[in-house]
């Protein structure tokens, strides 16, 4: 699985949503990404990509895009598929 797939799968697992939402998503746009669906997902990149984000990282990760530059501080690069 790409990093771009699991990057996504994490968002779709834990708000349960369509793929062709993820784009445009932003923190408490959806009713499940709020403070207890952010850590879920959270913990579910940190599990995906084996890496710890530091809490200003958690606290940034504010939307689908602006967690891709987050992750690129880790070496995880996500790559359209």
């Amino acid at each position: 699985m790409s990093s771009a797939e699991k990057y996504d799968a994490a968002f779709i697992e834990t708000f349960l949503l369509e793929p062709k939402d993820l784009a445009a998503l932003k923190y408490q746009e959806v009713e499940s990404w709020d403070s207890v669906g952010h850590m879920a997902l959270i913990a579910a990149l940190e599990e995906a990509f084996a890496i710890e984000l530091d809490i200003d990282d958690i606290i940034e990760f504010s939307s689908y895009e602006a967690g891709k530059a987050i992750l690129s501080k880790y070496d995880v690069k996500i790559e359209p598929v």
